[in-house]
């Protein structure tokens, strides 16, 4: 998706109905188009592909409603659905857990970014910074490589310790991660980001009504 469709998307909020081309951002690569379903099947290594301990998560582990989002930090489409997806927990409390899997698929800005994530994430400070880079992803993510130093500025800005996330940003967990999140998107068949899957079931087809219609259904379906 190029800068101005996604302006235009998001101009349009409120006024229409949220499409699937519209929000994607697609990897840039000639995969197909995933064909939308009534009821999604599940790959076969989903329940171990789908979801991994490791991964950063926001709500109650017991939480009856489950998301998970394949997340590109440099994916403007990511950048526009964050205030939906927190609008949503917001909305069901305690009834909803979103976990992130990392998916980088614009290249080294994607990388360096989910790098300072994970810094963040050993700080205990996961949100401010995720909340930072995603206010400031037109200056950094625009042209596929930040400027040196720029990432850690923003994070520095919402409390990440810069000197030491130097050091952590390299670390082998950080890598391992990187690995496996790239594994499982390939083993997962995600193609686009964002990408959800609510309680183990692919959004399709995708959409902010459709995101906000499947859990709503989810969640009654808990309190029956």
């Amino acid at each position: 998706m190029n800068r101005r469709a996604v302006i235009l998307s998001i101009l349009g909020l409120g006024a229409a109905t949220f499409g699937g081309a519209a929000w994607y951002v697609t990897r840039p690569a000639p995969f197909a188009k995933i064909e939308a379903q009534t009821e999604p099947p599940m790959p076969a290594k989903q329940p171990e592909a789908l979801m991994r301990s490791y991964s950063p998560s926001f709500g109650p582990e017991d939480a009856p409603v489950t998301i998970v989002e394949f997340f590109d930090p440099a994916c403007e489409a990511c950048r526009s659905f964050d205030p939906i997806v927190k609008d949503i927990m917001a909305e069901h409390g305690d009834a909803v857990r979103v976990i992130i899997r990392y998916t980088a698929f614009h290249g080294e800005a994607s990388v360096e970014a989910i790098r300072v994530l994970e810094a963040a994430r050993m700080q205990g400070v996961f949100r401010q910074v995720m909340d930072a880079l995603l206010r400031e992803q037109p200056n950094w993510a625009s042209h596929g490589a930040p400027a040196p130093g720029l990432l850690l500025d923003i994070a520095g800005s919402a409390g990440l310790d810069v000197n030491a996330a130097r050091t952590q940003m390299l670390a082998p967990g950080v890598v391992a991660i990187l690995n496996q999140d790239s594994a499982d998107v390939e083993a997962m068949g995600v193609r686009q980001t964002p990408t959800f899957f609510v309680n183990g079931r692919l959004l399709d087809p995708f959409g902010e009504v459709e995101l906000r219609r499947r859990v709503a259904a989810e969640v009654a379906a808990t309190q029956r």
